[in-house]
């Protein structure tokens, strides 16, 4: 393993190498601030440029701009509740937050820090354990995949505190939302009403920058016109946390880094499940738990350090088994298919140089994501001193930009903005829109896997639910916190009407 691990870092010390990590970090980061241009779009626009350079600086270039896209997501959603990414959408809710209470510097600075330390995290993990873990992504099938997005969903009745029933509603709202376009199974189109735009599905990034982004600049305008701006009371601490904070997230950082390492391994999950999930089961064993949503610094640390952890994850099945588990690794695999590499397991045997120095690539990416997020944290904290009226303008600009940019169709500014009117009116019914996203993430996962569990199980439902003793714990754990959600939820009820 030491050879191995010295010849990586043998590949990756060159000072052009170096420079080609350090660009993509920059790079990814610039587009995960930029609403509705996440990583994979940033890959997506560096892949071209690939061609003539050797298939170790084209990985680690694009290993940079991944870590760089997760983390870059959280700027926007800490300082104008606007998710750069989708990841970042669950950084919104207490980042945002914190923000308003005038603590924009200990948001900011923990989503970094938690961001590179999910990032080693995931990278340790990557450079020890690839092959045990891709195992473990095997061993998933599509009963324990759907015992996982149930427990995932169960989220929803905490995100609707003690209003669980519309949390639960607003789940089902999400979950019908993934149903639209064709069948998972019988590939024939759903509730599409003959519009060729939807044969696909909604686009993630279209309804979630309409949830989030829309819907905020819309509720921001409407405070304008109404004379109810709201101004931060004084100047936004941009000091770095204290050593006791950041020593007090640490066991919550490794929490969220367990959670996004092991759900990055798993094809498909990807880092917006790890984020939400993470969130979930952190504040489920919180002994505060009912400030979350309500400016928690831990609500910053576990998503970001999940989501930065599942960067190294996602990489497991790509290098070990030739899969690519999330739209980001799709771009890598083709990148090492342009230059005539075949991942899977003889990777390891032929060329051990290639993926151990990406492995290496990734702890070089997270030191430089360190001080390119700090240098970008200095500049983008400015954004606060911005007019009103011309931040809310330039980010619907740039949110619609970035729809149209993700799916190539006007058709998507549509459904952006439709999102958006939506958002608002969850938002005065006081129905959880992030239920709703959350819904719509996990619903296909949902619905795709229980129906092939239920073709391999013929039809028994039971048979899904005990398929393997991961699924049945899963499904346990989702029964057992769906109860615990109600009970706490007519607690609070009774003790206000008390």
């Amino acid at each position: 393993m030491l050879d191995l691990i010295m010849q990586g870092i043998t590949e990756i010390m060159h000072i052009n190498t170096l420079l080609f990590i350090l660009f993509g970090v920059a790079w990814g980061t610039i587009g995960g601030m930029i609403p509705g241009i996440n990583a994979t779009i940033a890959m997506a626009l560096l892949l071209p440029f690939t061609w003539g350079m050797g298939p170790t600086n084209a990985i680690v270039m694009l290993c940079g701009v991944y870590a760089g896209g997760e983390y870059g997501g959280s700027i926007p959603a800490i300082l104008i509740g606007t998710p750069g990414t989708n990841a970042a959408a669950c950084t919104v809710i207490d980042g945002h937050e914190l923000h308003k209470q005038g603590k924009t510097g200990l948001a900011l600075y923990t989503s970094l820090n938690s961001s590179v330390f999910g990032g080693f995290f995931g990278a340790i993990a990557l450079l020890f354990f690839a092959m045990p873990l891709a195992e473990v992504a095997l061993a998933f099938g599509p009963a324990e995949y759907f015992a996982l997005a149930t427990l995932g969903l169960t989220m929803i009745c905490s995100l609707g505190e003690k209003y669980v029933f519309k949390g639960i509603l607003a789940g089902f709202i999400g979950i019908f939302l993934s149903t639209v376009g064709f069948d998972p199974i019988k590939g024939v189109p759903r509730f599409t009403f003959g519009v060729m735009s939807l044969n696909s599905g909604f686009d993630m990034v279209a309804l979630m920058m309409g949830f989030y982004a829309i819907s905020e600049m819309f509720k921001q305008a409407q405070e304008l016109l109404g004379g109810e701006v709201f101004e931060l009371k004084g100047d936004p601490d941009t000091h770095f946390p204290k050593w006791k904070e950041i020593k007090g997230l640490f066991k919550w950082n490794v929490f969220g880094s367990i959670f996004g390492t092991i759900i990055g391994v798993m094809p498909g999950a990807g880092a917006t499940t790890a984020a939400f999930i993470s969130y979930s089961e952190a504040k489920r064993i919180s002994k505060d738990s009912s400030s979350f949503g309500q400016g928690n610094i831990i609500g910053v640390a576990v998503p970001e350090s999940a989501n930065n952890a599942a960067t190294g994850g996602a990489m497991v099945p790509l290098l070990a088994l030739g899969i690519p588990g999330s739209n980001s690794t799709a771009i890598m695999l083709g990148a090492l298919m342009i230059h005539n590499v075949s991942p899977g397991p003889m990777l390891f045997i032929n060329t051990p140089e290639i993926p151990y120095g990406i492995f290496v690539s990734l702890f070089f990416a997270n030191v430089f994501l360190f001080f390119v997020g700090y240098m970008f944290i200095k500049f983008a904290i400015k954004i606060t001193s911005i007019s009103k009226p011309v931040l809310i303008a330039t980010v619907i600009a740039l949110v619609y930009t970035g729809a149209f940019a993700y799916s190539g169709e006007l058709f998507s500014i549509g459904v952006t903005l439709a999102f958006g009117v939506v958002g608002v009116l969850l938002r005065k019914m006081e129905i959880p829109h992030t239920a709703v996203v959350l819904g719509f993430v996990l619903g296909f996962l949902m619905e795709a896997n229980l129906r092939r569990g239920l073709i391999i199980s013929e039809g028994s439902f039971w048979g899904v639910a005990t398929a393997s003793p991961i699924s049945a714990v899963l499904l346990a754990f989702a029964v057992f916190s769906v109860g615990f959600a109600f009970v706490r939820g007519l607690r609070m009820s009774k003790a206000e009407l008390s």
